[in-house]
């Protein structure tokens, strides 16, 4: 009697059916994909790599065969908080006041920062196995600059106001955040409403010189002691 032909898929070099190990491949990366988030969102992105291995249930090969680097896992469980910190800027651009611009954008950078712990990192650290994270937050910070200028440019911000000044905001920002949600939402809009209205050109009071402070200065990782 002839033998029955298998319904399995022919299997690969490895001997496992190609598209199984497909779905598994596909699987284990979103996986790990989910983990890093979870795991950024408490923790920031100091969170070592093991641990998200450990926490998607696979084993270190398997993240690493995925994500060969730190960064090259950050940049893609991140990547929609890019995209969406980019079209933040890129929409206050777009908007014909300039103080709304940026105002508007501030808002929804601030709120993003409080909602996850991991965003400060993921989208403004740097990292020199991340080039896609590098060339978006020069992007960012080029966009920033732009809406500070036109605020100004337009009577709308005061004339001692520097681009830094964005990034004293996002430092105080991260330092407000709390275990709670609902808690660190709230005191991040009180800290921004503070900083917007101290940056009227109506408050005359003169400040003192800018900091030398840039976006990469946001995220420093804890320095360990032994």
């Amino acid at each position: 009697m002839p033998a029955r032909p298998s319904r399995n898929p022919p299997p690969t070099a490895s001997g496992t059916p190609a598209p199984r190990q497909r779905a598994d491949a596909r699987n284990n990366r979103a996986r790990l994909l989910r983990a890093a988030r979870e795991a950024y969102a408490l923790d920031g992105a100091d969170v070592p790599s093991s641990t998200i291995a450990r926490r998607a249930g696979v084993g270190a090969a398997t993240l690493y065969r995925h994500f060969p680097t730190r960064g090259s896992l950050i940049a893609a469980a991140f990547s929609e908080q890019l995209a969406q910190c980019l079209a933040t800027v890129d929409e206050a651009l777009r908007d014909d006041d300039p103080w709304r611009g940026l105002r508007t954008a501030l808002t929804k950078v601030c709120m993003m920062q409080a909602e996850d712990r991991g965003f400060s990192a993921a989208f403004l650290a740097e990292y020199p196995d991340a080039p896609d994270v590098r060339r978006e937050r020069a992007r960012a910070e080029a966009g920033l600059a732009r809406l500070v200028q036109r605020a100004k440019d337009a009577g709308q911000l005061r004339q001692d106001f520097d681009t830094s000044d964005v990034t004293l905001l996002l430092l105080a920002n991260n330092g407000v955040l709390g275990d709670s949600p609902a808690a660190s939402v709230a005191a991040s809009r009180r800290l921004l409403a503070y900083f917007l209205q101290s940056c009227r050109p109506t408050a005359d009071t003169p400040l003192p010189a800018p900091a030398p402070l840039h976006l990469d200065d946001l995220y420093r990782p804890p320095r360990r002691t032994e």
